[in-house]
């Protein structure tokens, strides 16, 4: 059961490892910039494990993949800054040889989860793709896992759009650049929701003290280098640099209205094909 953190000073936050996250929350997390009244307690968690948190509540203010989300949005309101969304920054498809692409739905992909944006993303691509031959993974296995050969394909997403071809592994589609080809629209991947029972007042707080994280981590990148290193496990300096500037843009500073625009087309999409039920009600506090 779980506990109604809004009559507490102390919330927790969920977010993963991955640089972005560890990026725009290190201020907020650490007292850098105003807290918005409250004392921050991480739960630092695979994005996947943070999904499935969220269906049962566990966490008041969380990360998640926008796939998850559109199933929690009546519970949970998106918060304007911390998204990772844009362009050029999507999942891709990689494979040890490019014919795997010539017929997908016979092929065992590995994916980072089924809640993932990946996911969806797959599924809508591919829409005849059987999900008993998904298989999942975490998603820092998933090159490994193809490369050996242990699946046909992998759907990789984070920091493994850039370490692929030293694993010998070539790109069959990238997801992203067919979505924007498709709609026109940056891509949302993943975003930061708060429970919609902690009220109007403490969800502006908590997004002013989010936007003001992002724009401190933007503004002096070098304060959160040793917390950003210290959770990147052992990724090179510069894959940590490359990943930080793929996925932390202006959108992630404030969502606007092509990135909240983006978002809801996703979700239509979605709800279209009959993969999300349909939501009308509002995604922001």
């Amino acid at each position: 059961m779980r506990t109604d953190e809004s009559s507490s000073a102390e919330l927790e936050v969920g977010y993963s490892p991955c640089p972005n996250d560890t990026f725009i929350f290190h201020a907020l997390v650490t007292g850098r910039v105003a807290s918005g009244g409250f004392t921050w307690r991480p739960r630092i968690e695979d994005v996947e494990t943070l999904n499935q948190w969220a269906f049962t509540q566990r966490l008041p203010v969380t990360k998640i993949s926008f796939h998850a989300y559109g199933r929690i949005r009546r519970e949970y309101a998106l918060l304007r800054s911390g998204a990772a969304l844009g362009r050029g920054c999507g999942p891709l498809v990689v494979a040890r040889e490019p014919r795997v692409i010539d017929d997908l739905t016979g092929r065992r992909i590995a994916i980072p989860g089924h809640w993932t944006s990946a996911a969806l993303l797959l599924r809508l691509f591919c829409p005849a793709l059987p999900r008993e031959r998904l298989v999942v993974l975490p998603f820092d296995r998933i090159l490994e896992a193809t490369a050996r050969g242990e699946v046909d394909a992998g759907l990789i997403i984070h920091e493994s759009r850039f370490c692929y071809a030293q694993r010998g592994l070539v790109a069959l589609v990238d997801l992203g650049e067919w979505w924007e080809g498709e709609t026109g629209q940056p891509i949302p991947l993943g975003g930061i929701i708060a429970r919609r029972d902690l009220g109007a007042a403490k969800l502006r707080a908590i997004e002013e003290g989010l936007r003001a994280s992002v724009r401190f981590a933007r503004g002096a990148p070098a304060e959160s280098a040793e917390y950003v290193r210290r959770h990147a496990q052992e990724l090179s300096s510069d894959v940590i640099a490359a990943h930080i500037g793929l996925y932390v843009n202006d959108f992630t500073e404030d969502l606007g209205t092509e990135g909240l625009a983006a978002v809801e087309g996703l979700f239509r999409t979605a709800e279209e094909r009959g993969i999300l039920e349909a939501y009308r009600g509002p995604l922001t506090a």
